[in-house]
């Protein structure tokens, strides 16, 4: 049964309509306290991180309301990678940590993203029964007059968070001599990302550090690739580095400009893991990884599988067979070796670790060959169109038309009011063909 509102990476959607109100988060607020204070008798603590959105003044106050009225303590860390916050759940043992943000999409949405006191995203199952708790009559769930919570602003969460990501590696690493063009998408790693860089002795080339409220995501960071690849090649840097609005994803791009994808990083990790024995299981992907990187992967004698999209499923599967390393084609990169959801700052880290010794991006990089790819997004007012008969006759049609050529994925994105539509095939010209016969059933 489908979630009534929880989608494939937390709740969103726009701002002051539907679910997106203050008086809805002061519900989610209350009933998510109320799920974990019952798991937990000894402490009843709750921290809250979010990105750069204006909405966020909005937002943020309606669920510590609801937390507080609940009984649960809060502290508040402001503008926070997810990762970030998911770290700092589990480090200050925590009963919940709650990250306020819409992740890529533009300022007017918002949402939340709910973690567990492992750092792990919520599976369906308790989901469904926080969304009882949103629906059920909440006067049984408020606390009395003096078992309120507190609320407290923790100054130094991107301290916190910069010196768990410095463990991970040596004393020693520093990237004195590489000059890096960092795109923060004026979201939520604005500070943390350029202060971690530079105390590791980088050069830095900032874009999208100066958030406003209403330009997160704004032709900047991993949706807007181009942005990097302008400046790489203007400031002749070693290489570039996108993040989104709350920075759990991370687009690159070598020396010369040429784009890196979460599936060229992933498969860069794979190999160098497999080969210093850190790679354990093999790799998780998605239904949008590229073909070719699950070629690549199998030349190499890597274990692959495919789940759902979105980074969650990725990490249940990740756990289920023991596997450190997946993600998605989009950029959410899951090491599960060091955290328990995507982190770009971290991946970032990881690929820099790589390149430290003079190795070009282009070279370390640029992996596999692959299957040329074709990404539609439809904007829609009501998802389930891919329903009808119109739609499906068109997809069944399309298919057909591909034969054994290639593959088509025709979805409801889970994060905004859009039909993703992907084709691949060496063959260029039927990936337009099958894409405009499903995007004309949508449409028209």
């Amino acid at each position: 049964m489908k979630n009534k509102y929880f989608g494939t990476d937390g709740i969103r959607g726009t701002v002051n309509q539907g679910n997106i109100t203050g008086e809805k988060f002061f519900k989610f607020g209350l009933a998510s306290g109320t799920y974990f204070k019952n798991q937990k008798k000894n402490k009843q603590i709750a921290v809250i991180a979010k990105d750069t959105r204006l909405s966020g003044y909005t937002l943020e106050p309606a669920l510590v309301s609801g937390l507080v009225s609940g009984g649960m303590h809060v502290f508040t860390l402001g503008p926070l990678p997810t990762n970030g916050l998911a770290m700092l759940t589990k480090s200050m043992r925590a009963n919940m940590g709650i990250m306020i943000t819409a992740s890529h999409n533009p300022y007017h949405d918002n949402g939340l993203k709910l973690f567990g006191p492992d750092g792990m995203k919520l599976s369906d199952k308790i989901e469904k029964k926080i969304e009882k708790l949103i629906d059920a009559k909440n006067t049984k769930q408020l606390t009395n007059p003096k078992s309120l919570g507190r609320v407290k602003r923790l100054e130094d969460g991107n301290e916190r968070y910069i010196k768990i990501l410095k463990s991970n590696f040596p004393k020693n690493f520093n990237l004195k001599g590489t000059k890096i063009v960092l795109d923060c998408a004026n979201g939520a790693c604005y500070k943390a990302a350029p202060k971690l860089l530079r105390e590791l002795g980088a050069k830095v080339i900032t874009l999208g550090v100066k958030p406003n409220g209403l330009n997160i995501n704004y032709k900047c960071g991993s949706t807007y690739p181009a942005k990097i690849k302008f400046f790489v090649k203007k400031y002749k840097a070693n290489v570039g580095i996108s993040f989104d609005g709350d920075a759990d994803r991370i687009i690159m791009c070598d020396e010369n400009g040429k784009v890196i994808d979460g599936d060229q990083i992933i498969a860069m990790l794979a190999r160098r893991w497999k080969s210093k024995k850190i790679l354990k299981g093999g790799v998780i992907g998605t239904l949008m990884s590229n073909y070719g990187l699950e070629q690549f992967l199998k030349k190499e004698h890597i274990k692959f599988f495919r789940t759902k999209v979105g980074d969650r499923y990725v990490k249940e599967k990740m756990k289920k067979l023991n596997f450190n390393l997946g993600g998605e084609q989009s950029g959410h990169i899951i090491l599960g070796k060091f955290a328990t959801t995507g982190d770009g700052l971290l991946v970032a880290l990881e690929v820099l670790f790589s390149l430290r010794k003079g190795i070009k991006a282009s070279k370390l990089l640029n992996v596999f060959k692959p299957l040329p790819q074709i990404l539609k997004n439809i904007e829609v007012r009501d998802k389930n169109i891919i329903n009808s008969f119109k739609c499906r006759e068109a997809i069944r049609l399309a298919n057909k038309q591909m034969g054994n050529n290639g593959r088509i994925l025709v979805r409801k994105s889970g994060t905004e009011p859009k039909i993703r539509i992907m084709a691949e095939s060496y063959n260029k010209s039927l990936i337009v063909k099958c894409i405009q016969k499903i995007k004309k059933s949508i449409i028209n």
